[in-house]
């Protein structure tokens, strides 16, 4: 792109603030009339609740307002690239997109969308397009590489269920073939695809593999949403209903929300609800590598019904020095010496317990509950590289 194109580009930073929204709507009804194919990838729940139109407007505006300078938003890329690979796109589609985007702003600006800008927006979108294209090919044969990597969809057998919870069920997940599974970093997350004839096409969601690696079979834990029929309970009420022996198609590990293996700094995490699972496959490879990094554990939740791996984290909490614990119930009983506190996480209130030197804090909940804790952790004084933390959806959060 020339300077002029940048520019140019620039210049539509007040019309993407103010009607980004309408822009990311239109593009996403013109495309699947053109490709009903691309329902098979994209989470039509989040199509339904307006999140994924946000989280494309969010992004498309953050690509112009650093158009002069893409790389600094190289960790965001990366980050969509990693759920990418875990969808299994291809250069091609990106061809596709960008067609129905440049097409979408042109219908959308309309007398505004002068030749000059539209070339510059393909520019731009060109070069946007190769650097993804560049990052998720470096993914895909770094997965290759890997004993027991693949690329794209594999088929995995249901080896076990078991209910952690009034609402979260585990699920372990053996290779159909036999062959050997890649490991992973504790964190990572595959993509579960199933068809789903309500809709009449396949749906994939991403869950957090929620224990340390094991080479015989991969777990994931799962909430079932309490309205079986909301677009977003699709998914995992599915697979509450699977039993064990059922298929399903997996895609291999990925994401870029993770601890080191062999990392030596203590770890503080901070979990909401679900959020467990991620946090969860931490504490467990901390233990299994024999590494004891002190190791500050903090989760809320409704209610002790609702409260998966409540016994697990006990047991680790009584064999291990290294681990303390703090257990929030939104609802908690008034039994004497009850270890349990009532409430939500308030990290002012424990900064002597969470303020650790060279500490690394992962964050891992609801929208709200992500925001809460790591504004928390910045008015105590951590530092944002110190920060990480994952949402669940499409990325609407953008702190660092």
């Amino acid at each position: 792109m020339n300077s002029n194109q940048k520019k140019l580009v620039k210049s539509t930073v007040p019309v993407l603030k103010t009607n980004g929204t309408d822009l990311t709507k239109h593009f996403y009804t013109r495309m699947f009339t053109h490709h009903p194919e691309l329902k098979n990838l994209f989470n039509m729940s989040n199509q339904a609740s307006g999140k994924q139109q946000h989280a494309l407007a969010g992004a498309v505006l953050a690509y112009a307002e650093h158009i002069e300078n893409p790389e600094i938003l190289i960790n965001v890329l990366k980050s969509i690239g990693n759920k990418h690979v875990s969808l299994n796109i291809s250069p091609e589609q990106y061809d596709i997109v960008g067609h129905h985007l440049i097409s979408s702003i042109k219908e959308v600006l309309r007398e505004s969308a002068t030749d000059e800008l539209i070339e510059a927006w393909t520019q731009a979108y060109n070069e946007l397009a190769q650097i993804m294209i560049s990052i998720e090919e470096d993914l895909y044969q770094s997965a290759l590489k890997k004993d027991g990597g693949w690329k794209g969809w594999r088929t995995f057998v249901l080896a076990d269920i078991i209910e952690e919870s009034s609402e979260v069920k585990s699920f372990y997940l053996k290779p159909k073939d036999q062959n050997t599974i890649a490991d992973y970093l504790p964190g990572q997350y595959l993509s579960v695809k199933l068809f789903v004839p309500e809709l009449g096409h396949e749906q994939a969601r991403q869950y957090s593999l929620s224990s340390a690696y094991h080479p015989e079979y991969y777990r994931i834990s799962v909430k079932k949403e309490h309205q079986p029929n909301a677009p977003q309970g699709v998914i995992s009420n599915a697979l509450h209903q699977k039993s064990i022996g059922d298929e399903i198609w997996v895609s291999a590990p990925s994401g870029v929300f993770h601890a080191g293996i062999d990392g030596t700094q203590p770890l503080v995490l901070i979990s909401g609800g679900i959020g467990v699972t991620p946090l969860l496959s931490m504490l467990e490879t901390n233990k299994n590598k024999l590494q004891e990094n002190t190791t500050v554990w903090l989760h809320s939740c409704r209610n002790e019904k609702v409260h998966a791996f409540k016994d697990h984290i006990d047991r680790l909490n009584e064999d291990n020095d290294w681990l303390t614990t703090h257990i929030f119930y939104e609802t908690a009983s008034k039994e004497e010496h009850n270890p349990v506190k009532e409430g939500r996480i308030d990290l002012a209130e424990l900064k002597d317990e969470v303020l650790i030197d060279h500490a690394k804090y992962y964050i891992c909940g609801p929208e709200v509950f992500i925001k809460v804790q790591y504004n928390s952790l910045i008015k105590l004084g951590i530092a944002q590289e110190d920060i990480l933390y994952e949402e669940f959806g499409p990325q609407l959060l953008h702190f660092n």
